[in-house]
Parts: structure tokens; sequence; C-alpha cells
């Protein structure tokens, strides 16, 4: 090569320069910037020579369609293997997506059946972490880079804490044998609840403007007791399933879902609309309640008439006794 012939600069120290000049000039056109100098000497001027190579490490990232969002990696990461990288991008976007889920599905609770899909992804992807194995060796395998490389354990940690939040919520219990679909009987249950909270809207007296000067839910409770006894009885039955199937495990709850949604109704129910519903076995109650009053009642009488038949038994014997005296001596 001739040595008087100019070599071009690579393309990868031109183009993040290129992306600054821009700047630059926008910078002299303000005022802020001094003209004196080539745009070159004005850039070394500004910036140290550290901040000069993390400008350009930002602009390739930005040329190379790189983000520097969640969903990208930092560049400098040089014990991990890209297998591995890709495992760890992997579950931390879908552990971003579940941690959305869990606190959209917060208030009112729509954890489970909501959010059991993105569970199931993450528990995945941190499977396929555990089971991974690295391109050098088994000292280096993906598990051990991500899960135990450090005294935090970051990755572990993130997966404890939606296994643990996962069983807290028992959404076990709303999810069928292999936790792929809603059961039978929580898609039931949601139908009846939703059911029963359209009758209530359809039902209320006035506008919603004026809903906390209601006082009058006389239609509500006339025409949602139906709907109400219907998902109250199925939300025993549940309960009462749920108790049968977990005798080993007492405590047990029915998933977070259910329960926050019966305790939803029950509280527009009784404390809001104030409506009550008749107990069917009303008759019995009385009936034992009237039984269990008058027990003092009948145990007194009963011991009066027994008092009362040995006084008449005492004075009988007396009489006969005198009688006989009377006769003796005559």
């Amino acid at each position: 090569m001739d040595p008087d012939e100019t070599v071009a600069p690579p393309r990868s120290s031109l183009l993040p320069r290129l992306l600054l000049v821009p700047l630059l000039w926008s910078g002299l056109a303000l005022g802020a910037l001094p003209r004196g100098g080539s745009p070159q000497r004005v850039l070394y001027d500004l910036l140290s020579e550290q901040q000069l190579l993390e400008a350009e490490d930002l602009s390739l990232t930005l040329l190379q369609g790189g983000r520097l969002g969640p969903l990208s990696l930092p560049p400098d990461l040089p014990d991990l293997d890209p297998e591995c990288r890709e495992l760890l991008l992997d579950f931390a976007n879908s552990s971003a997506e579940l941690t959305g889920c869990i606190v959209r599905g917060a208030r009112p609770v729509r954890l489970c059946q909501t959010c059991f899909p993105l569970f199931q992804q993450v528990a995945s992807k941190m499977d396929n972490i555990s089971r991974a194995v690295g391109n050098t060796s088994e000292s280096h395998s993906c598990a051990r880079s991500l899960l135990m490389s450090d005294r935090m354990q970051i990755v572990l940690i993130l997966s404890e804490f939606f296994n643990s939040t996962w069983q807290k919520a028992n959404c076990a219990n709303c999810l069928t044998n292999k936790s792929e679909e809603l059961s039978n009987s929580t898609v039931y249950f949601l139908d009846l609840f939703n059911h029963t909270l359209t009758c209530f809207e359809h039902n209320l007296q006035g506008s919603t403007y004026s809903l906390l000067q209601l006082r009058n839910y006389s239609e509500v409770c006339k025409n949602c007791r139906e709907a109400y006894k219907n998902l109250s009885s199925l939300y025993s039955e549940m309960q009462k399933m749920n108790e049968l199937e977990n005798k080993a495990e007492p405590g047990r709850h029915l998933c977070i879902d259910v329960e926050d949604a019966m305790n939803i109704t029950r509280k527009l129910w009784s404390r809001t609309f104030n409506c009550s519903v008749p107990c069917s076995d009303t008759v019995p109650v009385i009936a034992v309640s009237v039984f269990i009053l008058f027990l003092p009642v009948v145990f007194y009488l009963s011991s009066f008439l027994h008092s009362e038949q040995k006084k008449r038994k005492l004075i009988l014997r007396q009489s006969r006794k005198s009688a006989n005296q009377k006769i003796q001596s005559s």
C-alpha cells in the first residue's frame, strides 16, 4: 500500500461521529459552542476520552437497532454465552409481563383468571434456565451463571416470589389439573357473578350520578334475590368440595378470584342494598328454638306437680294412720 494513500477509517468509527455532527452544528448555531477549530476538536474539548467512548457505544447501539429498555440486555456481559443471554432475556420479558398482569389484576382481584398463561410461561422459562448447559463445560452452565453466580441470586428470588404469590392466591383451585385453563366450576361461578352484578346494575333506581343518595333498593332486593341465592349456594358447594378434596390440608381456601368476587357481592347485598335472604329452614329453626325456651318451664312445672303429688300422698298416709290409731284406742 502506498504510504501517501489515505486510508478510510472504519465505518464503525465514522458513523457515531456522523451522528454527533448535527448536535455540534446545532450548538454552534445557538452560540453554545466556540467557533474556532474543527468539529472534531470541539468534540474532544467537550467530552473526555471515556465520555467519547461511551457516546460512540451508544451511537453504535442505536444504529444496530438496539434498545435501552427492559427488552434488551446490557452489552458488557462477557461471562454469558449467547445461549445464556437469550435465556435471561426471555425470562426478563416474561417476568415483566407477569408482574404487570399481577398488578393490574390486584383490585378487584382478577389474578388467577387473567395471569395463569403468563405464570405458566415464566415457569417454563425458569425450567429452561435450570436445564440449560452452556457451550463450554458443565461448570459454566447457564444455571450456574444465572442462578448461583452471586450472593443476591436475583433470578431465583424473582422466581420464588412468583411461586409464593401463586400459592398464596390458591390459583390451582381455579384451574384444571394440568393448569391449562379455568375449571368448569370456576367458569360457571364467574358467569353467575357477572349475571348478579348485571342484575344489581339494571335494578338500581335513579341515575348513577345520584347513587350515593339512594336509600330505596327494594327493586334490587326483589328482582335479584334469585340470582344472589344461586351464587351463594354455588359458592357454598365449591367450599364443601374443596374441603373434601383437601382433607389432608386444613385451611385451604378457594382461589382468591372466587373469594373476592363473593365478598364483593355479599357486601353489596347486605351493606349497600340492605337486603336479606330468608332462610329455607326457618320452621325447623323456630321449632327448635321454642322447644329450648320452654324446657325450663317444663322442668319447673313437672317439679311442682311431682311435689304436690308427694304432699297428697303424705297427707293421705297421715290421715290413715290417725284413723287406725283411733280404732285401736276404742
